[in-house]
């Protein structure tokens, strides 16, 4: 991102695309030399390249191609000799990218495959795949060395430090440090996820979010990922599936 500002500051600044390691946003990074090459190209041929590269999944290409040429516009220019060497650098990085995608796309097939002989019934919540069931599974171990859900919200990292003097109980309190980093990574995404996914979560996430003024999504998905965890340690301690309210 550091060079890409660099190389089109506008492009960098702005949201242009929704994600700008998406493969349209990729391909405008790395085939166009320079901010004019992309505000100079007509309208419709840049949208027809970014619908293209984007395998057809981008929304509205022209609007995105015009937001494109936009920002290029008012990009800072640099001269050649840098603009050469930082095209050479983002092209490097964007091959690394693609090859690590592709490693993480065999990964995710070899750990569907291997999950098929393991009984389960957390890929039964909408939004939980068997990547992120298998990396649950795999920090929990077995269920029943926990007491209750608090217990293992505990062990996740996933409870808070208590800040109270008399009466007094202070409200913006942090997670406490210790615990499983790994299997607090894989409930705040699979939290991330169901939020998507699940009217009651996505319901649960909102309210928490307009709770305060700071750190409103940060603060919303741990408490959505705590409270995954009780939905977690029910669907494995009880062997059910997950029936959404």
């Amino acid at each position: 991102m550091n060079y890409l500002f660099m190389k089109c500051s506008g492009l960098a600044q702005e949201k242009v695309f929704s994600d700008n390691f998406g493969a349209a946003a990729l391909a405008v990074f790395e085939e166009f030399e320079t901010p004019d090459d992309i505000a100079d190209m007509d309208v419709e041929l840049l949208a027809s390249f970014i619908a293209e590269k984007g395998k057809n999944r981008s929304p509205r290409p022209d609007e995105i191609a015009k937001a494109v040429q936009s920002a290029a516009r008012g990009s800072y220019r640099l001269p050649k000799t840098v603009n050469d060497s930082v095209n050479q650098v983002l092209s490097i990085s964007i091959s690394s990218m693609r090859a690590m995608q592709t490693q993480i796309k065999a990964l995710n097939k070899e750990i569907e495959r291997q999950f098929e002989n393991i009984p389960n019934t957390l890929t039964s919540v909408p939004g939980i795949g068997p990547v992120l069931s298998a990396g649950i599974i795999a920090e929990i171990g077995d269920i029943n060395r926990f007491d209750g859900q608090a217990s293992l919200a505990k062990y996740a990292g996933l409870a808070w430090r208590q800040h109270q003097s008399g009466i007094f109980e202070a409200q913006n309190t942090r997670l406490i440090k210790s615990g499983n980093r790994f299997l607090k990574y894989y409930l705040v995404e699979a939290a991330n996820s169901l939020v998507r996914c699940d009217t009651e979560y996505k319901r649960f996430y909102d309210l928490k979010y307009k709770e305060v003024n700071k750190y409103q999504h940060k603060r919303a998905l741990a408490l959505t990922a705590r409270k995954l965890v009780r939905l977690v340690f029910r669907l494995l301690k009880d062997n059910r599936l997950y029936k959404p309210a």
